[in-house]
């Protein structure tokens, strides 16, 4: 995701290669961060001499409590620190990273990667307007930015579009399934279902309608919409189960935020 978005900054402008450093441990993924024109080295220690005004990391919760405390010259220097990590709240950071220091919390999503993703973006009180608009202006480079008011809606986005995408491809997959069971071969049921799934967001994403009313367009009374609608919306069998898969996927984010 780290790569992914650095990417995308690069690839529109939002940053240049010579001010990006980049550290990362793994030569395969290092090589590849080279490839983009920026610098590159496997310890932190190689760019302490470096005034780093926005710290990024995007490293794996099971690691940060090793891996944060290499980090702390950049913010003692006033780096604000960008982090992508999930589960881990801003006290975390804070215990090892010092209590004063600005802590800007996103969750991105895996569409981020091609600039389409759905992004939630919380900073503590330490975060200047300065560098809030800087980060806000690097992450529209992946996609939509969404100001948090409160730290605790990170777990929401976390199970909504964080874990959203997931959702959407089971989606299709069901869908697929269900036009291979009705008479289609395997890769035609999979290019109806990727491509209906794709225009119909397409659409929702450029209509000034709301989605129930994108809906109700394309139901006629009594006809086949209608009728496998009601198989859907009947007892409200569908909005029950996502209602369901997200508290579970918050919960989750809440359990491991308690954790960190």
């Amino acid at each position: 995701m780290g790569f992914a978005m650095l990417k995308g900054w690069l690839d529109k402008g939002a940053a240049l290669p010579t001010d990006v450093f980049v550290i990362e441990p793994n030569e395969d993924l290092r090589k590849r961060a080279q490839d983009l024109g920026v610098s590159v080295s496997d310890q932190a220690a190689a760019f302490k001499n470096k005034k780093i005004d926005l710290l990024m990391i995007a490293l794996k919760p099971q690691v940060l409590s090793d891996a944060l405390p290499d980090y702390r010259v950049f913010t003692d220097g006033g780096a604000t620190l960008l982090t992508v990590a999930a589960g881990a709240p801003v006290s975390f950071y804070s215990r090892i990273l010092g209590d004063q220091v600005p802590i800007i919390r996103t969750m991105p999503n895996t569409p981020a990667a091609i600039g389409m993703g759905m992004i939630g973006m919380f900073s503590n009180a330490h975060v200047s307007s300065v560098a809030g608009a800087f980060a806000k202006q690097l992450l529209a480079a992946n996609g939509v930015v969404d100001v948090l008011e409160k730290e605790a809606m990170i777990d929401v986005v976390t199970a909504v579009s964080g874990s959203g995408p997931a959702y959407v491809f089971y989606f299709i997959e069901c869908l697929a399934a269900a036009a291979e069971a009705a008479g289609m071969n395997q890769t035609q049921a999979m290019t109806y279902a990727r491509q209906t799934v794709f225009g119909a967001a397409k659409l929702a994403e450029q209509a000034t309608e709301d989605a129930a009313q994108l809906r109700v367009n394309v139901t006629s009374p009594k006809g086949t919409t209608y009728a496998a609608l009601q198989v859907l919306m009947g007892d409200k069998r569908l909005e029950t189960l996502m209602i369901e898969a997200v508290q579970a996927a918050k919960d989750r984010a809440e359990e491991l935020g308690r954790s960190s």
